[in-house]
């Protein structure tokens, strides 16, 4: 389903003429008005009037998470402070948390591209979305919670927490979409088991998940125990929040990003060169429309890659491949490269594991070791101790075959692993900090 077919179907053409009118607009705007970037301008010897076509995006310079945290907490604002009227920001954990503000436009192109989302993940306005993303500066709940209002459908404000009172909530009140990480997706069907709520009978039938990694033996996963469709959304605080690209249900063959708002590209993340469509490299964002604190060619630091064959929905905007890591939490293991996603993905092989799973990196004899810890579920569980040792023993196999890592497996209890109302902890880092 289209929520605004003419912006949607844009033919690829009319598509590049207007992001190339707002990319213009937008250094014009950013040079004039946010003193950081006039001098990255002048350091780079350009002007906006250097940008003629969308290929002179490569001369901008780059934008890092660093320098959010930098010009803390309105440093890169383009607009006055009074000019505001929503602040997010992020919980700081590895530094000052990066602060985002929303002018009442920003706020509409938000709530536009999260009903775009919706749509596509087939939300309708005769839906319950029970969003159960985090509300407050967090930007996951309001996010979720605009987009669904936005499409015409009731909205359950749930936030997170309160696991067990949900599931009664999933149920009593009929939801009929779950906005969640997936995490917590599988915590609240784990919940509703105990508390007596059996997802089978429930109406319930779309899941909205994102803010966190996650496979497709993940998805496979939810969606069996669940009797949903689960749909990937993708978005980060710094560029708008949730909805910056969504996948749509007739295809669910990567998430279409709205280019009409956001500028991507891929590049290799050592070099900062621009990479083919198609090459797997970290993903690159423009705010074109953001008013508040725009962004020019903000480094996510998530690997995919760009997509721009048609897609048989009708949509035409690009589309981003599932995460498949970040350049900044890559776990480098005796010298080599591993994701958690790419030990996820092993992991969801094997019949009898749950999704819940934590890697456990530690220095013993200055050499790094790492160990993975899986829950089993019930029935796994009930097994003999002899078919369990063969089965850590092949995961291990597996994990050295596919990733060259020496890992050492341990199977888990059911729900002996942390739980988390938000996104999951997957990597325990023991290693002393030089």
């Amino acid at each position: 389903m289209l929520f605004d077919i003419r912006q949607e179907t844009l033919p690829r053409e009319d598509l590049e003429a207007l992001q190339l009118r707002r990319l213009r607009d937008l250094c014009g705007r950013i040079h004039a008005n946010v003193p950081f970037y006039r001098k990255r301008f002048e350091e780079a010897g350009i002007s906006p009037a250097s940008i003629n076509s969308l290929a002179d995006l490569r001369l901008l310079p780059f934008t890092e998470k660093q320098d959010l945290r930098d010009y803390y907490p309105f440093g890169l604002f383009a607009v006055p402070r009074d000019h505001i009227v929503r602040l997010h920001a992020s919980s700081g954990t590895t530094g000052k948390a990066v602060v985002v503000g929303y002018t009442a436009r920003d706020l509409d192109h938000w709530a536009e591209v999260m009903a775009r989302s919706m749509a596509a993940a087939g939300v309708n306005h005769a839906d319950v979305v029970h969003v159960a993303y985090g509300y407050g500066l967090f930007t996951g709940g309001l996010g979720a919670h605009y987009g669904a209002e936005r499409v015409g459908a009731t909205v359950v404000p749930a936030s997170g927490g309160a696991t067990r009172r949900q599931a009664h909530l999933l149920r009593d009140f009929g939801a009929t979409v779950l906005c969640a990480t997936p995490s917590y997706a599988l915590h609240l069907w784990e919940a509703a088991r105990e508390t007596g709520v059996d997802f089978a009978t429930l109406p319930l039938r779309v899941g909205i998940f994102g803010a966190e990694p996650w496979s497709e033996g993940m998805r496979r996963d939810i969606e069996e125990k669940m009797g949903i469709t689960a749909i990937n959304i993708y978005g980060l605080s710094e560029i708008m929040g949730p909805g910056v690209a969504s996948e749509c249900a007739e295809a669910r063959q990567g998430m279409h990003l709205w280019e009409d708002h956001f500028l991507p590209e891929i590049i290799d993340p050592v070099t900062g060169e621009q990479l083919p469509p198609g090459e797997v490299g970290e993903l690159v964002l423009t705010t074109l429309t953001k008013e508040g604190i725009p962004l020019l060619r903000y480094r996510t630091r998530d690997l995919t890659s760009l997509d721009y064959t048609p897609c048989r929905c009708g949509r035409t905007h690009v589309r981003i491949g599932r995460i498949q890591g970040r350049s900044d939490d890559m776990l480098i293991i005796r010298g080599v490269n591993v994701f958690p996603q790419q030990i996820e993905g092993i992991l969801m092989e094997s019949e009898g594991l749950s999704p819940n799973y934590q890697i456990i990196v530690d220095r013993v004899d200055n050499l790094d070791t790492l160990e993975v810890h899986v829950e089993m579920d019930e029935n796994l569980f009930a097994d003999e101790i002899r078919k369990l040792q063969m089965l850590e023993k092949r995961l291990q196999k597996n994990i050295k075959e596919f990733l060259g890592v020496t890992a050492r497996v341990r199977l888990a209890e059911p729900r002996s692993i942390e739980r988390s109302e938000g996104k999951a902890r997957r990597i325990v880092d023991k290693r002393p900090r030089d």
